[in-house]
């Protein structure tokens, strides 16, 4: 098969495709042929060196999330059969045109969407209901706060939040201003030119917002302290703007809030497998109900994924960036 190896790292001249062995498929495990998949900045920190590859293997093929359909499954198999279309997150080996994933850490393709879109939905999906419903306890009538609006994981935060009732606020640049507006969210914030604490405070009455996302880090933790409510809860996902900071912990404990760490692709499978199986039941029939969907911005052929990653390196998409396959 042909997959991306990273013999190097550095920049998107990394990114070199060759032939490599199909993946040896467990008792246990499913090998999918891949249609396509989707860039992460995870991604883009493991080619330059700095995400270890958390799937120790003897080649480094990097891709967090696909779609595709069962090639074979492996002996102790029941719930896939050759030719289903699926989609998963895994923790790597998605840049490739085969992949071997536990059978149940695959969720089934809405007919709505399709195979070729369905690899917008794993990783940004799971990680936005993960942060915000699961770890962060959003429900009907509180207010989220999303930062980075207009990316992939903004994007299927703001349509989870509408989905379950809540209301949403998001900050994004001046050019996806009008997308977030259109994707529903409540209160949209151009970081350039407005300052979302006060934004917040606005709409919020002065009592803050329930649920912060933030993919951020830097300057705007503290910031994030400022326009949580009390006993409000900040889920740290990403580190755009840097991990060490100034933080004010007097705000912290004033406010009983909660600051909370975390990733999904590091975790022990068995984490993966039980948030993935929930989020089938409470989340995967929005998306043939309509009232989520994959947000796409563009697509590029497998042999042009450097130019994809200096696309995303440059901040324009709003939603997903797609590698076919």
């Amino acid at each position: 098969m042909r997959a991306v190896v990273l013999r190097s790292h550095g920049g998107p001249e990394c990114l070199t495709v060759e032939e490599v062995p199909d993946p040896v498929v467990g008792a246990d495990e499913v090998l999918v042929d891949i249609v396509a998949t989707a860039l992460n900045r995870a991604d883009l920190l493991q080619v330059m060196g700095l995400y270890p590859n958390p799937r120790p293997a003897a080649l480094e093929i990097p891709g967090l999330e696909f779609s595709g359909t069962v090639a074979a499954v492996g002996e102790r198999v029941t719930m896939w059969k050759p030719g289903d279309e699926v989609m998963a997150i895994d923790a790597g080996g998605a840049y490739a045109e085969r992949i071997a994933v536990h059978e149940r850490q695959l969720m089934a393709v809405p007919a709505v969407v399709g195979v070729r879109d369905a690899a917008a939905i794993p990783e940004v999906f799971l990680t936005a209901w993960d942060a915000l419903v699961v770890q962060g306890g959003l429900t009907s009538g509180r207010w989220a706060l999303v930062h980075a609006g207009g990316s992939g994981v903004g994007t299927a935060g703001v349509q989870i939040a509408k989905a379950i009732g809540a209301r949403i606020a998001v900050t994004c640049s001046a050019g996806k201003v009008q997308a977030c507006h259109d994707l529903g969210a409540d209160v949209v914030v151009d970081y350039g030119s407005q300052d979302f604490v006060a934004e917040v405070r606005v709409a919020t009455g002065g009592r803050g917002v329930d649920v912060i996302l933030d993919v951020i880090g830097g300057d705007y933790v503290d910031r994030n302290l400022a326009s949580v409510a009390s006993r409000g809860r900040i889920i740290q996902v990403g580190l755009m703007g840097g991990g060490a900071t100034s933080v004010n912990v007097g705000v912290l404990l004033s406010k009983r809030a909660s600051l909370i760490g975390t990733v999904l692709r590091a975790r022990p499978i068995e984490e993966k497998i039980a948030l993935t199986q929930r989020f089938i039941s409470e989340m995967l029939p929005l998306f043939s109900s309509g009232q989520l969907r994959p947000i796409i911005d563009s697509r590029y052929p497998f042999d042009q994924i450097a130019d994809a990653h200096r696309y995303m390196a440059s901040n324009a998409n709003t939603g997903k960036i797609l590698i076919d396959l």
